[in-house]
C-alpha cells in the first residue's frame, strides 16, 4: 500500500483548527492533524496566508469525498498526494 497525504487548504486559522477537530472526531484519529501556515507566493501580508491541515493516510483508507466536503464547508478545498 502506498502512503497518501491529504492536504485541506483553508482560508484562515480558525477554519483550519475547526476542520482539524472535526477530522479527529469523525475519523477517530489518535492525534489532531498537523496545521501549517502557507503564505501565498509573493505575498508579504500575514493576512494573505492560507492554512493547511495535513493528514497522513498511510493505508489510503480515508474517504476523500468526506475530506473534500469538510474542506468545502469551510470555504477550502482538498489536495491529495
Amino acid at each position: 500500500m502506498s502512503d497518501t497525504r491529504h492536504v485541506l487548504v483553508l482560508p484562515d486559522r480558525d477554519a483550519a483548527e475547526e476542520v482539524a477537530v472535526q477530522l479527529e472526531l469523525r475519523l477517530g484519529l489518535p492525534d489532531e492533524p498537523e496545521l501549517v501556515r502557507d503564505a501565498l507566493a509573493g505575498e508579504d501580508d500575514a493576512e494573505d496566508a492560507q492554512w493547511l491541515v495535513v493528514l497522513e493516510d498511510p493505508h489510503a483508507a480515508y474517504d476523500t469525498a468526506l475530506l473534500a466536503s469538510l474542506a468545502e464547508e469551510h470555504e477550502g478545498w482538498l489536495e491529495t498526494d
